[in-house]
């Protein structure tokens, strides 16, 4: 009696066997055709259906030419990542003999594989509207991403020319920056996976998403994040002091300490920021495992990979102004051997001293040796010598075929990336003069001495009116400690000489005054992404403030303005103060711009040179 009241399994065929049903279609009769599709459409269609119809495709696929797309377009749709394993590999097989058989369906069979990187949607309707988000449920969403990459590798086995198809597919399929972060994680990570067996399209696939990754960054300024992180702080703290309020009793301290603590101290605030740290700490890992083979560094793998990024660094970084945090990668692989980091530094100081190169290129090549040789822990003081003499022999060079010449005045236009150099050898003093006169001070002393920075402050290009007025202070200050040059008689000049420019708005006439000319940036500032950034941290140069003794030698000529010159942390409130030591003087140029970043592309008009 139970077994006559249960339903039947589906295991019904109709038509006959597949041969025959396509046999009838070529000569008209579509009947079972029909029902051939309809049968492979069923929602409920089983396992052991699923296996027999893909025993007899795998054996009749020379009969699935392109006039049957529309067949194999429904077998590419079955359900069979999350079925049984008898199922997955029956598919695998026909994956295999299909795309071998017949190459017009690689570019479905590569889409439907590429579609299945992120994790599956759910769709919710409320008052007729779609809401989908990504089904994190899923248990087994690790072994499917398994599974897809098996057939991906089966149909690159069966087909050599899959790579350069299958490039413009995973362009395709990147999801847009505003999907949930468990999508943007997941393709992301089965992009870099790809590379693993599919190497000749790791190249491409780094510039993907860097690319992807460079437009998050230049998004999410530091300034937006910093002010979403304080605005988050504020709430967490005024729902605190409200739970207080209302709950005293002493056993309820616990709970509440764990509702306020618990806001993902992990989570950064700003959401397209979240994104990207998720994204970063991705790429910072793929970055160590493909270098690191045992828990030891392979030389020849590390190589690979760093011509790879370096690559897509000339390509995409390089001409990108003020991002902030995507450059890492290279700062981060170059710490494994200080032979990467040296090769790093001579490939920027190749850009730089190229007349070929437009003057952009040298500039920003100029403030990321500045900013490298600052931020590095891992580089040594003699490393950072042989850049100092590098660079500062370029200077006295330059100021030789200029001083004389009908160019040898203040001039931004003209003089871009000699006045980016001297800010990036006044940023390199800044942050290095103590080790460079460590141990022997006399010696040290006789170096900076040879490095003659009396000559290049002097000289008629007049670098100290070009550069960020926070660092050239701050170089003043600690040239003038140890007698190398005096600068505040020509800062005091250059100070007198600015003209304030009036612009007109909605909002009424704005007086203000560019003190960033060069619009530059320092390429390696504070990294502020909370899981990434742990990272980076270890092997990261914090601005150190300088101490009692070192300001009680400081002068105090001038007096500190209301400008934030650059989102630098030595630049901000950690910046020495020691009432209005390494200060800038009021004068009529109080400046209303933000950091270089906040006046990305501020107008050239706003500064006007001064031919001395």
């Amino acid at each position: 009696d139970e077994f006559i009241s249960s339903p039947p399994r589906k295991t019904v065929r109709f038509g006959g066997t597949l041969t025959e049903i396509l046999l009838k279609y070529e000569k008209g009769d579509t009947t079972d055709f029909e029902l051939l599709k309809h049968q492979l459409s069923d929602p409920d269609i089983k396992d052991a259906q699923i296996i027999n119809w893909l025993h007899e495709f795998r054996a009749s696929v020379a009969y699935l030419t392109k006039e049957l797309e529309q067949l194999v377009s429904i077998l590419l749709k079955l359900p069979w990542l999350r079925r049984s394993r008898e199922v997955v590999e029956e598919y695998l097989g026909f994956l295999g003999n299909l795309v071998s058989a017949q190459t017009v369906h690689l570019r479905p069979c590569l889409r439907m594989i590429v579609s299945q990187f992120v994790p599956p949607r759910i769709t919710i309707r409320e008052d007729d509207v779609d809401i989908s988000d990504s089904d994190d449920d899923d248990e087994n969403i690790s072994e499917n991403f398994d599974t897809c990459h098996r057939a991906l590798q089966t149909v690159a086995r069966y087909v050599p020319s899959t790579p350069q198809f299958l490039m413009p597919i995973l362009v395709e399929f990147f999801p847009f920056i505003n999907k949930s972060e468990r999508t943007l994680e997941c393709y992301v990570h089965n992009l870099l996976r790809v590379t693993v067996y599919l190497p000749t399209l790791r190249l491409q696939i780094l510039e993907l998403i860097i690319e992807k990754l460079l437009k998050l960054d230049v998004s999410t300024p530091q300034q937006d994040i910093e002010d979403a992180e304080e605005t988050a702080n504020n709430c967490a703290s005024e729902e605190k002091s409200t739970e207080e309020g209302l709950f005293d009793m002493e056993e309820d301290e616990d709970r509440k300490g764990n509702k306020v603590v618990s806001p993902s101290i992990e989570r950064m605030a700003h959401p397209l920021a979240e994104r990207l740290d998720i994204l970063m700490t991705i790429l910072f890992s793929y970055i160590r495992d493909v270098c690191h083979v045992d828990g030891k560094l392979d030389i020849s793998n590390t190589k690979d990979l760093y011509r790879d990024l370096v690559s897509v660094f000339d390509k995409l970084i390089l001409p990108t102004h003020a991002s902030c945090h995507v450059q890492y990668f290279m700062f981060y692989i170059c710490s494994f051997k200080l032979g990467l980091a040296e090769a790093f530094l001579d490939h920027l100081w190749k850009k730089l001293q190229d007349p070929n190169n437009p003057s952009v290129i040298r500039q920003t090549a100029g403030s990321y040796i500045g900013s490298f040789l600052a931020r590095a822990k891992f580089i040594p003081i003699v490393t950072v010598k042989a850049c100092l003499d590098l660079l500062v022999n370029w200077l006295h060079k330059y100021i030789d075929n200029q001083d004389t010449g009908a160019n040898a005045y203040c001039d931004v236009a003209l003089h871009g990336p000699f006045y980016s150099t001297c800010q990036a050898v006044f940023y390199t003093l800044i942050f290095r003069h103590k080790q460079l006169l460590d141990g022997n001070l006399r010696k040290g002393l006789a170096y900076l001495q040879s490095l003659n920075f009396e000559r290049i402050v002097m000289c008629q290009l007049n670098p100290l009116k070009i550069c960020i007025p926070s660092v050239v202070n701050l170089f003043a200050a600690i040239t003038r400690k140890y007698q190398l040059v005096f600068c505040y008689t020509i800062i005091e000049r250059n100070n007198r000489q600015f003209i304030p420019v009036v612009r007109s708005g909605t909002g009424g006439d704005l007086v203000q005054t560019c003190t960033n000319p060069l619009d530059s940036f320092f390429p390696f500032d504070p990294y502020i992404l909370k899981r990434s950034k742990k990272t980076i941290d270890p092997m990261y140069q914090f601005w150190e403030e300088l101490s009692a003794e070192d300001l009680e030698n400081l002068k105090k000529p001038i007096k500190k303005g209301t400008s934030e010159d650059e989102d630098d942390d030595f630049l901000k409130g950690e910046t020495p103060q020691n009432d209005g030591v390494v200060e800038i003087a009021p004068n009529s140029y109080e400046s209303n711009t933000r950091s270089p970043v906040s006046s990305i592309g501020s107008p050239a008009d706003c500064y006007v040179p001064y031919p001395l």
